[in-house]
């Protein structure tokens, strides 16, 4: 999914630790899309939860961004 591509590039560029709200004003989504899409993420171990709300790129995620996991074995 683009927009999932999107958040993780956007957490790895960052390196910060962010809420969904956050993400998508940076990104130009709606909040309960980009909420929606973190759930598969944080499903698939793209994206660690840190706070309540809070998240930030997982190792795993930073290995598909960097093409060392393939999208098909996150299904």
């Amino acid at each position: 999914n683009q927009t999932d591509d999107r958040i993780l590039e956007l957490l790895a560029e960052s390196d910060l630790i962010l809420t969904p709200a956050v993400m998508a004003r940076n990104l130009e989504y709606t909040r309960n899309w980009v909420s929606r899409r973190i759930g598969k993420l944080e499903d698939a171990e793209l994206v660690d939860p840190v706070d309540s709300g809070y998240y930030r790129i997982s190792e795993r995620g930073r290995a598909y961004l960097a093409g060392e996991i393939d999208a098909d074995e996150l299904e």
